[in-house]
């Protein structure tokens, strides 16, 4: 079950508020004999946290089905760059790497409980039945604070990001589990920058007619770097940015020449075309973002505004704000609504 993102805090109705974790979904099958990770596109996911699959089988209590966040705490937050250097060929990679930094399983919701599915239950029962069922977790099983009062969650959302959450998931206690669906809600952190735009690709299957992305830099001294990309264009805007960008594709001089340029494909996007076309580094654009992975968005940003009165140049690193890290161990201090 999927999350519509919204900017703001529900204004009316009963809900539930959970923390959105800074990992990777998953969900957890569990028989009593053989346990299954599987991840958000059905993918297999045991072999690259070894940890998780021996621990939860010590730790669960009962045969289940759970979905949840796998995620990597560290004194100062959640390591999402941590989780993704687990997803490497190399056994013995992996091997060390859930030794030194070992995984946890964040359960926040119950979808079967021996042979009884539980997705036809509203979700005020699952939530009841999970935390009845997980009532003292251990390592490296923990169940997600709950509250269905708005201004705690509003306090979290404001005083609690430097432990490595998204944002606030907003649950309707009547809801149930339907996959695919975007049931839930999520309001999420979102912070603006100006960027240069150093470059662009084309949209799939319609190259020379229609722009797929920008592709941004900022600047460290004198180089600029790729840091990512926007592409949240409707179709007359892709085609319209063709003829806007075109004077600025002669004479290219510039754009990521020098700095950490776009990259090709990667095992995350092996077929994909990631071919594209430099500008001159002569327009900014104001964008929306939520994460910074090292010194590069780690979503796509989402465009907002032009800047003709911004210098390409004062599109520098040092605008970047990220949260005071905190342990994420204060998250699981919070209460437990049943």
């Amino acid at each position: 079950m999927l999350a519509l993102l919204t900017r703001d805090f529900p204004a009316s109705g009963d809900w539930t508020y959970e923390f959105k974790y800074d990992g990777f979904r998953a969900i957890v099958f569990w028989d009593g004999k053989q346990l299954l990770l599987q991840s958000r596109d059905r993918r297999p996911l045991n072999r690259y946290f070894p940890e998780l699959e021996a621990g939860l089988r010590d730790v669960l209590p009962a045969k289940a089905v759970l979905d949840g966040e796998i995620v990597i705490e560290t004194p100062s937050g959640f390591d999402f760059e941590a989780l993704l250097l687990r997803i490497h060929p190399a056994v013995s990679r992996v091997t060390r790497l859930a030794r030194e930094t070992p995984a946890s399983f964040i359960a926040f919701d119950l979808l079967a409980t021996g042979r009884s599915s539980l997705l036809e239950q509203p979700f005020r029962e699952r939530r009841s039945r999970l935390v009845a069922m997980l009532e003292s977790p251990r390592l490296p099983l923990r169940l997600t604070p709950a509250t269905s009062d708005q201004k705690v969650a509003k306090k979290w959302f404001r005083e609690l990001e430097g432990a490595g959450i998204d944002g606030v998931m907003a649950k309707d206690p009547a809801s149930l589990y339907v996959p695919g669906e975007r049931v839930m809600r999520k309001i999420k952190h979102e912070r603006t920058a100006d960027c240069v735009v150093g470059g662009f690709r084309w949209s799939k299957d319609h190259a020379g007619k229609a722009i797929g992305s920008l592709l941004l830099g900022l600047y460290e001294g004198k180089v600029l770097h790729y840091v990512g990309h926007a592409s949240n264009f409707k179709a007359p805007e892709r085609k319209a940015l063709v003829a806007f960008l075109d004077p600025y594709r002669k004479n290219v001089k510039g754009s990521f020449g020098e700095g950490r340029a776009p990259g090709g494909p990667s095992r995350w996007s092996r077929d994909m075309d990631k071919s594209w076309e430099p500008v001159r580094p002569e327009l900014v654009c104001e964008v929306a973002y939520d994460h910074m992975q090292g010194d590069r968005f780690r979503h796509a940003a989402r465009f907002m505004r032009w800047r003709p009165d911004k210098p390409p140049k004062d599109c520098r690193y040092d605008q970047l704000r990220e949260a005071k890290p905190m342990n994420p161990r204060v998250l699981f201090r919070q209460p437990i609504t049943r």
